[in-house]
């Protein structure tokens, strides 16, 4: 065995101290969200998720580098960060303190927000459903963020309130079971939700699918009232709406329900339990797959080549929550169908917020609302990856788009309910 030399020793003791210097001043850990410095946008978000699920803080900083996350730092953290292939950057306390500066400028378009805990997440959607079935539960299992899966029996033993944050899986509230009717009457897949949905009806103690579908949305609607985070995408958007705005008449036809729909029931809809929309017109052909003209899915004149939506710039400063929420590294986000693609801006309540529109179009992608204590946020399109999913299509390996502007969307709803609530300003 070689002795050591005492000028090697001291080299080696002189190594170790600039190494524990260096740490020492290294504590925090910066993962940057721009296109530049982030390798995996979508996992950076669960890793967020996991130092909350340690009871440690983060500052997210709005606007900077795409809305980066600034944490303690920590070994376990860092070390997460590898084995996810998150980019991070270890900062001093002195650089740290001089990014809080410079963000809290008023001459910048950017501030920090404080997520302190862990949002609980629920899922409402059929047990049955893969997590590939929805956009949601596809990227919250690719950033490994946990979540509970919740249907309408949760829902109407009023199990809500434990959790922080709700998804509407792209279901249909109105009991028309996606309009699919005409195409799909015969496919067994079909027949046998409706089987089941009409059984598990009965079972809860309700003659039709419709009236379940509508004592469950009114459910959620007092969970949003409560506190709650609600978000939904697609079909659950403006199907939750009509549900809701058709209380008091039935619009389903005899294939949906068993007996024909209320005579003039457009005109019995009311549109003040709606969360979202007002003064839409339904369409009444149940062979047409389409609930409303609240969608643009079927008037649009888009290429897919030229379908980008934009989102909206907010004041980080003045206007937190959407700045929040419209966190990205571009403002310029590819846009993507689904049975709700996106909503005809004429027929928006006027204080809602758009915070992604696709002007010259007329049509606004994602909408955001307060109600109660509560908020909701609505967007449209079934996958932003799968420009136009078909029933049957393969599901969407997020591993081949690991920065999708369009998923992160979806991911700062999950770490909007992490901040201390603050209403916007008006």
């Amino acid at each position: 065995m070689m002795k050591m030399t005492e000028p090697l020793f001291k080299k080696i003791t002189v190594l170790f101290l600039l190494i524990l210097s260096v740490q020492a001043k290294a504590i925090y850990l910066l993962i940057p969200m721009d296109a530049e410095g982030q390798k995996e946008h979508l996992k950076a978000y669960g890793i967020a998720y996991f130092v909350l699920e340690q009871n440690i803080e983060i500052e997210w900083l709005l606007n900077y580098r795409g809305g980066s996350f600034l944490i303690p730092f920590k070994e376990e953290v860092k070390l997460e960060c590898r084995i996810r292939n998150v980019s991070y950057e270890v900062v001093s306390n002195e650089v740290a303190g001089a990014l809080r500066t410079e963000i809290s400028s008023p001459a910048v378009n950017q501030s920090i927000v404080k997520l302190q805990k862990a949002p609980k997440i629920a899922v409402y959607s059929p047990k049955d459903n893969q997590p590939w079935d929805d956009a949601v539960t596809l990227v919250l299992t690719y950033a490994e963020i946990p979540y509970d899966i919740v249907y309408d029996k949760e829902v109407l033993n009023d199990l809500l309130p434990k959790y922080d944050w709700l998804h509407l899986h792209h279901e249909d509230f109105t009991g028309q079971y996606g309009k699919f009717y005409a195409s799909f009457k015969n496919a067994p897949w079909y027949i046998k939700q409706k089987q089941q949905a009409e059984a598990s009806a009965k079972d809860l103690g309700f003659a039709k699918v419709s009236e379940l579908k509508l004592a469950v949305a009114q459910k959620i609607k007092e969970y949003a009232i409560g506190g709650g985070f609600l978000f939904a995408m697609c079909s659950a958007t403006d199907s939750y709406d009509i549900a809701l705005s058709a209380a008091q008449v039935d619009i389903c036809e005899p294939m949906f329900d068993g007996d024909p729909a209320d005579p003039n029931y457009q005109n019995r809809l009311d549109y003040s339990s709606c969360l979202a929309f007002r003064d839409f017109t339904l369409v009444e052909n149940p062979n047409q797959y389409e609930f409303s003209n609240i969608d643009v899915t079927q008037t649009r004149k888009v290429q897919a080549e030229n379908d980008y939506f934009t989102l909206f710039d907010f004041s980080a400063k003045w206007d937190i929550v959407p700045t929040m929420l419209c966190q990205n590294h571009t403002r310029v986000v590819k846009g993507f169908m689904g049975q709700t693609t996106a909503f005809r801006s004429s027929l928006i309540k006027p204080d809602v917020l758009i915070l992604g529109e696709m002007k010259g179009q007329g049509e606004a992608r994602y909408i955001h609302g307060e109600i109660g204590q509560g908020t909701w946020t609505f967007y449209g399109g079934h996958d932003p990856e799968d420009y136009q999913h078909r029933v049957g299509d393969p599901h969407t390996e997020l591993e081949l788009y690991p920065n999708s502007p369009g998923y992160r969307l979806i991911l700062n709803n999950i770490l909007f309910p992490a901040a201390r609530k603050k209403k916007q300003k008006t």
